[in-house]
């Protein structure tokens, strides 16, 4: 709980960024992480609340008031030792989560809540320094085989847990590089590659094999794996893109935000990407307000963009929640990346009617702007303009996961198009198929890194249950 006092003497600290100027020139990261100091202060804030509600609003119910006490103490060895009991990635999580436990955080209530993530971060890259993450290998095997399909967060989380309780495990990866969209959809400068490189030669050395350019569905039979393996795991993304359908949605210009990220993090990787999508010197516009077209805006400020435009279809929200209605859950308020920071113009409740060209490249765009009344909106007559564009960027959410995957498997699947599986009572995240389970994305639809790696380690002890009868997984 930190220092009983502590809430009433310390404010929460901010970790720092690298200056905007000098952050854009390359994509590496540019967060500052506390000190030790600095942390054991935040840590100090951690309130004696009886009830913690940041482990419930953490997703992997994180055991939050332990570590910001021992970080407090300066109790690093065991602070990493129960951020992992629960965390399999907090590098990941403390660097791209966007921290539902400190929206829960008692102190939210009437304060500014404990700096959760900052505390977080700052334990695992210590631990990574002092040379504090080890693999965790079985030397008792089971002699069962299992597949993971698919390796973002929920793929490698059910993957390291399956091979530390004893199995084989194989994750099965379409793309030519292992990480799903930590890989390929999130730009470096939110998170290094390397974070990812490092934890693989962890699961190595449990025991986990990595196989790419495994596209089950195209090149690979779905038969096949279910004769080699005795379990297998879908835990795919949620990665078909939502569309928008108006006039001029062929013209050349007009791209999925994936494509736009996913080519540019290959260039960044070396790879030569002879068609990537280049914003130097471009008017770009980006449709969509959430995480991925604000990667879409830093993205485009690193390759020099003329100038860039947020477009969202909902109203703007209010800078700050009403706490007493929100608390603990996750508010709707006015956020700010630092994407944003480094430089866009943003713009509330417009809706695209048209993708202008001539000669079939993109010009321009024409909107409307929209009143909301509830969850009904309506076009304000009279308020339809044109803006210049050479870009524009659907960043609009996901609708489901690859259709493919879950076709050649054959499992039911819900009204979403999602993998049906349920997360409670008897057959937790099994499908309707024998021996084949889903987790994450493609079992939940688009959701947060942090919920993935909660499906993979819960799917994880069910696999293991279904392989042995029993497990001493966590759940």
């Amino acid at each position: 709980m930190g220092k009983v006092t502590g809430f009433m003497e310390f404010e929460r600290l901010s970790e720092g960024n690298l200056p905007v100027k000098d952050r854009v020139q390359n994509y590496k990261e540019f967060v500052l992480h506390l000190t030790d100091d600095a942390a054991k202060q935040q840590g100090a804030r951690c309130m004696d609340c009886g009830i913690p509600f940041c482990t419930t609003g953490c997703p992997i119910n994180n055991i939050i008031p332990d570590w910001n006490d021992l970080v407090y103490h300066q109790d690093w060895d065991n602070a990493i030792n129960v951020l992992h009991s629960t965390n399999n990635f907090p590098e990941f999580t403390g660097r791209i989560c966007p921290a539902p436990c400190e929206a829960a955080c008692t102190l939210n209530i009437n304060d500014d809540a404990v700096g959760i993530k900052s505390i977080e971060h700052a334990i695992i890259d210590k631990a990574w320094d002092n040379d504090q993450v080890h693999p965790q290998i079985n030397p008792n095997k089971t002699g069962k085989t299992v597949a993971i399909v698919g390796s973002g967060p929920a793929g490698l989380a059910a993957a390291q847990q399956l091979a530390r309780a004893g199995h084989a495990v194989t994750v099965l990866e379409k793309n030519d590089r292992i990480g799903g969209l930590l890989r390929y959809g999130i730009p470096d400068f939110k998170l290094e590659k390397s974070n990812i490189d490092r934890r693989m030669d962890q699961m190595k050395a449990e025991g986990v094999t990595f196989k790419t350019n495994q596209y089950v569905g195209e090149n690979v039979k779905a038969d096949d794996v279910l004769k080699e393996y005795d379990a297998v795991v879908l835990a795919g993304g949620a990665e078909q893109p939502r569309d928008l359908p108006v006039p001029g949605r062929e013209l050349d210009g007009v791209h999925f935000a994936m494509d736009f990220l996913r080519g540019n993090n290959k260039a960044v990787a070396g790879d030569d990407v002879p068609d990537q999508i280049k914003a130097t010197d471009k008017h770009v516009i980006v449709i969509g307000g959430g995480d991925t077209g604000s990667d879409c805006v830093g993205t485009s400020n690193r390759h020099g963009a003329a100038n860039i435009t947020q477009f969202e279809l909902m109203p703007q929200p209010p800078e700050q929640e009403n706490r007493s209605l929100t608390w603990p859950n996750w508010p709707i308020k006015m956020r700010t990346s630092s994407s944003h920071e480094e430089g866009a113009d943003r713009d509330w409740s417009i809706a695209t009617k048209e993708l202008i060209g001539e000669n079939g490249q993109l010009t321009g765009l024409k909107a409307v702007r929209l009143e909301w009344e509830g969850r009904n909106m309506k076009e304000i007559p009279g308020s339809e303009f044109t803006i210049k564009a050479d870009l524009v960027f659907l960043a609009m959410g996901f609708v489901s996961p690859i259709q493919k995957v879950l076709d050649a498997f054959g499992v039911e699947k819900d009204g979403r198009g999602n993998a049906l599986a349920t997360t409670d009572g008897e057959g937790c995240y099994k499908t309707s198929e024998d021996k084949v389970f889903a987790a994450g994305d493609m079992r939940r639809g688009q959701s947060l890194v942090v919920w993935a790696i909660r499906e993979g380690r819960q799917c994880a002890r069910e696999v293991d249950e279904f392989l042995m009868g029993s497990s001493t997984l966590p759940r």
